[in-house]
């Protein structure tokens, strides 16, 4: 197995999962919603989001197991956020259940991505 090195946040797997997942909301989800909708559920929406990437890059700059896990904590509670927002929307027919499916597989992928990364942080933390 190939040895990966990271030199930033960006090179974290779960961080370019959650920047997919980002992309998808901004390109797929919000495009179809109502525009009465902008500023209410698109904007959750966008905000959660947002945030998983920025909580990620937050962890990294940290340099203390406990304080990683804080953020990457917050970023994980983002990603089921934006999955209530996803469902929301398909049950107010505001999206077609294909998007929300969709989201749903990027959302699972990113919190695996994201948990695994935890117990590496873990392992490390406790000199596994």
């Amino acid at each position: 197995m190939e040895k990966r090195i990271i030199k930033s946040f960006e090179d974290l797997e779960c961080w370019k999962a959650a920047r997919e997942l980002g992309e998808f909301v901004v390109t797929k989800i919000l495009p179809a919603l109502p525009k009465d909708e902008k500023y209410r559920l698109a904007d959750q929406m966008l905000r959660a989001a947002r945030s998983v990437t920025a909580n990620i890059a937050e962890g990294y700059g940290r340099f203390h197991y406990l304080d990683s896990s804080k953020f990457l904590s917050n970023a994980r509670g983002s990603l089921y956020e934006l999955l209530d927002h996803l469902i929301t929307a398909e049950a107010e027919k505001l999206i077609p259940a294909e998007l929300l499916q969709d989201g749903r597989g990027l959302v699972d992928r990113a919190v695996r991505l994201l948990n695994g990364y935890l117990k590496y942080l873990k392992g490390k933390a406790s000199g596994l």
